[in-house]
């Protein structure tokens, strides 16, 4: 199968180009071009191999979600010409995450488990265990770092250190919990639970929109929502819809992003076995059926659909 290591278009009109780890991003005037690789990260680091079909994956939860929540909150999505490709409003990012939570796991987990009641401002009650429900979401913002990790922030200090003004910050702490219930409700009707996400703001002629991808496996966690209560109770790990087996994969396989490790060779038994995860995730989470393009010259293909769709 073909993948999508990396593009090398060179649009008409094209004024910038960014390589992210998954997005190669072209600015064309004043929109942007993104074209979702196959490439996966894991701790940081783009994987060796490059995987069948998830770029396409992504890029299509994205659509769907962007699209089922416009009426809550504008977004930067214009048109979607290619499996693989997004097209859309060239924003001034705010330079702060909105990170949701609506159960404690991961990382505010990790956090509680050291004996910390409070996370980016917000007080963690008491008495609670891993992957139990907070009494409501919470918001802990971070701040978006052009390298390296970003950082936990509070409100507090957001608004201190003039990061966004007062009115944006409601404005998007508004959208944050208005988006997340929207995607909470969808989850459950597909038997998923929406544990926690992010979400992306930008500023286009004054307005705010909801920017990049929302409610995809590389940006939200999702628990199957059968058999919840019962793991609880029991203090078993919960059934996870997201990309954390290839995070186990590569523990198992001695490499947690750390200085000196070695990077495993994937065997394409396990290639394939994420891509079929993929997509299983793709129809899980959508309840649509995942239709593979099976082009063959895919670079030719998207670098058509862009041109196309720039032309209109």
């Amino acid at each position: 199968m073909t993948t999508i290591r990396e593009t090398k278009f060179q649009l008409p009109g094209q004024t910038a180009f960014y390589r992210g780890k998954v997005r190669d991003v072209y600015t064309v005037g004043d929109q942007l071009v993104m074209v979702a690789s196959d490439r996966i990260s894991a701790f940081d680091h783009i994987l060796p191999r490059a995987i069948p079909y998830k770029g396409a994956v992504l890029n299509q939860i994205a659509a769907h979600f962007l699209s089922a929540t416009r009426d809550i909150c504008p977004n930067w999505l214009i048109a979607t010409p290619d499996p693989n490709v997004a097209i859309g409003h060239r924003c001034e990012p705010i330079r702060v995450e909105m990170v949701i939570r609506g159960y404690l796991a991961g990382h505010a987990a990790r956090t509680y488990a050291a004996g910390i009641r409070t996370l980016c401002g917000v007080p963690l009650p008491e008495g609670m265990r891993e992957n139990d429900p907070f009494p409501e979401p919470i918001i802990t913002p971070t701040t978006k770092a052009d390298e390296g990790h970003d950082e936990d922030i509070s409100k507090e200090d957001i608004l201190a250190r003039g990061l966004v003004s007062p009115e944006d910050y409601a404005q998007m702490e508004a959208y944050t919990r208005a988006i997340f219930q929207r995607g909470s409700e969808m989850a459950a009707r597909q038997g998923l639970i929406l544990i926690d996400t992010k979400y992306e703001f930008g500023k286009k002629d004054g307005q705010i929109l909801l920017m990049d991808e929302i409610h995809t496996p590389d940006s939200s966690r999702y628990f199957y929502a059968e058999g919840y209560e019962e793991r609880q109770q029991k203090g078993e790990r919960q059934r996870q819809l997201s990309k954390e087996f290839v995070r186990e994969w590569l523990i198992a396989n001695g490499f947690q992003g750390k200085e000196g490790q070695a990077m495993p060779e994937m065997p394409d038994a396990f290639v394939n076995e994420i891509t079929e995860r993929y997509i299983e995730l793709y129809e899980k989470v959508t309840g649509l059926k995942f239709i593979k393009d099976e082009t063959v010259d895919v670079l030719k293909r998207i670098e058509q659909n862009i041109l196309k769709a720039l032309q209109e």
